[in-house]
């Protein structure tokens, strides 16, 4: 029987950050803690009970005692198949519980990367009636044939299917039996084709009222057939070239021109990946938005990279939109917004999230027209102003974007919206000025309700401390790539006391993460870090350095963060001035809840000056699932990898390093020590040869008892590079292989 989620995460496939019990509040989150980690120790408890060993070897504690309440919660975080396939036959007691309605009602099997083939059968012959959600997503090493057992599910109400290799032919037999269908999640893949659907397959889409589509080749997929629908998700992830080479082009199919209807819309969503293509088709899809704006529309997000052009089909959609709906939820192209007056004319109801990503918009433009010169805004809890490099300014017109804040800006905002939970400032200087009390964290720490935040390296910075503090060894060395640099023995503080002694605590960065006691996401990225890791173009050789202000930003920075007790997902890159990496090992041992962890450009680039804390970090992240590494000249040795395979719930290991090296077996070894990995990326500096001998050894040792194994490792400045990017999971490719800010990146819950 498989062990439960320990406190460090959710319910059994739940995300993390979700609140499980609808609580809010940090206090609500508090108490929910709690009660999972006793109900957690209470499993672990109970679980040789289970196993037939006698009450006195178990402690006297027997799980058969528990309450059915409380026994339901223990149950409500082991995974569904396990608890119907394995559990449920245990006992009487346990075989009656692992079918009540609360644990059967919705399936999670997103993340169960055990998952195969003959489980999801076995699972859908035993409750598939009972099954009302079912989330599938991600589940790319299921055969197609799997979903031909969803058909069982005769009651499904919400169905998610994105990243699951669905055929036309296999998505028509399957949803001409769900009748009672509403929400849907689907890949549209070359080859699709909607007349192949048949009329009992439509009559459900006619049913749908909530619709996520992921669009790898140009077309309507199901929208058209989709007559009843409140919220549209559009992700569009086109290539521009074909593995032949062929440019494509973002002409619909023939057949593809029915219209979609939005006349119900409330919720459209777009997201492009980078191409020309995603933007040409995006557009036929607005064009029918610009005839005739839904009057129910209150969310309208599109994220677009780069430039995307407005055109006067939109711009009539934009107009259409300041007259006939009030918005809570706005994201837009930064080239639709820039120098017009669209903000000024747009109403807004109870706004609770706001996207001005890359856009020019002054901070003068932000109080005005979306805070309404200090509005009461408690209803927004997420803002994304990454890349708004004028938006703590009053204006825009003659400032350098690496001039001081202006702190009134900063202030109205955050006394304006103190209910916010995710705030993004990342991608931009923002640079505090010398006077008492207006520092950018001091403002921020007022925000008591955080759970997420994003910043730059050069706006955490003690301006009082980097005016007096002498140059050190790390910043008098050029942040390039170069001839490795010795810089003696590395020793590091081993605790807090330590680090107490350098009078850390006195500076403001300490002083808000101190006041941020329930964050669980943080992000601490350079404003000039760009990674080498490409998403359509080859990798990135060179770097910019880093902003002057935060070459003082270093390994007292990164211990403040552990006093992060609930942190759960942590970015750092570009920080110049780490030496030893002592303040990680301080977050390995006080942040037990940690499960994300992204480390890119740490110290000096010509030197991994980190790796010994790293490793003694490591030891102490038992619950640390993903792993993203990015530094030039990384070894991915014996040593590292011994360390790594203390991280017992490790699931997914991904590694850039310009001119790094690695030991083939020492991955081998730590492959077979660490049964939980399922997904290992290495990008380095060694031969195509050497890459591909281990890649394969990997698969052919493990791939049969990991179904879901997906291995890539292959050299980062290889001119293939982007070919073997395009055939990497879109699961992995979002969540860690790329590197991107992901705070207030899409709205909360936009999804469930």
């Amino acid at each position: 029987m498989a062990a439960p989620e320990e406190p460090c995460g959710g319910r059994a496939g739940e995300e993390p950050g979700r609140d499980a019990a609808g609580l809010s509040g940090a206090r609500g989150r508090r108490r929910q803690w709690r009660r999972d980690r006793a109900a957690a120790a209470m499993f672990r408890c109970g679980e040789e009970v289970v196993s037939g060993e006698s009450e006195e070897e178990s402690n006297g504690v027997n799980l058969m005692e528990f309450s059915d309440e409380i026994l339901l919660h223990i149950l409500s975080y082991v995974p569904c198949t396990d608890l119907v396939l394995n559990v449920r036959r245990t006992c009487r007691k346990l075989a009656t519980l692992c079918l009540d309605k609360s644990l059967t009602h919705t399936v999670l099997l997103q993340k169960d990367y055990k998952v195969n083939k003959d489980k999801v059968k076995q699972l859908m012959r035993d409750i598939g009636k009972e099954i009302y959600q079912l989330n599938m997503a991600g589940c790319y090493w299921l055969p197609s044939s799997t979903i031909d057992h969803v058909t069982r599910c005769k009651n499904l109400v919400k169905l998610n299917l994105s990243g699951c290799h669905v055929t036309s032919l296999r998505l028509s037999k399957m949803l001409s039996t769900l009748q009672h269908l509403r929400s849907l999640a689907i890949d549209v893949n070359p080859g699709f084709d909607a007349s192949q659907l048949s009329s009992e397959c439509k009559a459900t889409l006619s049913r749908v009222s909530e619709l996520k589509q992921t669009l790898y080749t140009p077309s309507y997929g199901v929208v058209p057939c989709c007559t009843s629908l409140e919220k549209l998700l559009l992700y569009f992830e086109i290539l521009d070239r074909s593995r032949e080479g062929f440019m494509l082009s973002g002409q619909l199919m023939v057949g593809e021109s029915n219209v979609p209807h939005y006349q119900n819309l409330r919720v459209f969503y777009a997201r492009l990946a980078p191409g020309y293509v995603n933007q040409e088709v995006v557009r036929l899809y607005l064009a029918v938005l610009s005839d005739r704006t839904p009057e129910n529309l209150h969310a309208f997000l599109i994220s677009a990279p780069g430039s995307f052009a407005e055109t006067g089909a939109t711009k009539n959609l934009l107009d259409s939109m300041a007259r006939n709906v009030r918005l809570d939820a706005l994201q837009l192209p930064k080239a639709w917004i820039n120098g017009s007056g669209l903000l000024q004319h747009l109403k807004f109801n109870n706004p609770f999230y706001f996207s001005f990503s890359r856009c020019t918009l002054s901070g003068g433009h932000l109080i005005q027209r979306v805070i309404n010169g200090g509005k009461d805004l408690k209803s927004l809890t997420s803002l994304n102003l990454s890349g708004c490099v004028h938006c703590l300014a009053p204006e825009s017109l003659f400032r350098k974007a690496e001039d001081d804040i202006d702190s009134s800006i900063l202030e109205s905002l955050v006394a304006s919206c103190c209910n916010l939970r995710h705030l993004n400032l990342s991608a931009a200087h923002h640079h505090s000025s010398e006077s008492i009390g207006n520092h950018l964290c001091q403002l921020l720490s007022r925000l008591k309700h955080l759970l997420s935040l994003a910043l730059p390296v050069c706006s955490i910075t003690d301006v009082a401390a980097n005016v007096e503090k002498p140059p050190t060894a790390s910043n008098l060395v050029p942040q390039t790539f170069g001839r490795k640099v010795r810089i003696g023995i590395q020793t590091y503080p081993r605790n807090l006391g330590d680090q107490a002694n350098q009078k850390i605590e006195s500076s403001v960065f300490w002083a808000l993460m101190g006041s941020l006691r329930f964050l669980e996401t943080l992000e601490i990225i350079g404003s000039s870090f760009s990674s080498a890791m490409p998403r359509n173009e080859p990798a990135i050789r060179n770097s910019l350095p880093p902003c002057v202000r935060a070459q003082s930003v270093g390994d007292s920075e990164v211990a403040a963060i552990s006093q992060l007790t609930y942190l759960q997902s942590l970015t750092l890159a570009q920080l110049p001035n780490i030496l030893t990496g002592s303040g990680l090992v301080n977050i390995g041992l006080q942040c037990q809840h940690l499960r994300t962890l992204s480390l890119a450009n740490l110290g000096m680039m010509g030197n991994v000056v980190y790796m010994s804390a790293l490793m003694d970090m490591l030891k102490h992240c038992k619950c640390l699932r993903d792993l993203r590494l990015e530094q030039p000249y990384f070894c991915a040795g014996a040593q590292f990898f011994q360390a790594l395979s203390h991280c017992s719930s490790l699931q997914r290991l991904c590694i850039v390093s310009r001119s790094g090296t690695l030991q083939s077996d020492a991955v081998m070894s730590f492959m077979a020590n660490c049964l939980e990995v399922i997904m290992c990326h290495m990008f380095m500096g060694e031969s195509l040869t050497v890459c591909k001998n281990l890649q394969q050894s990997i698969v052919r040792s493990f791939q049969a008892d990991r179904p879901a194994l997906n291995v890539v490792i292959f050299p980062l400045l290889h001119e293939d590079l982007t070919e073997v990017i395009r055939d990497v999971p879109m699961r992995h490719l979002d969540e860690i292989t790329l590197f991107k800010s992901r705070v207030a990146e899409e709205p909360p819950n936009l999804w469930w």
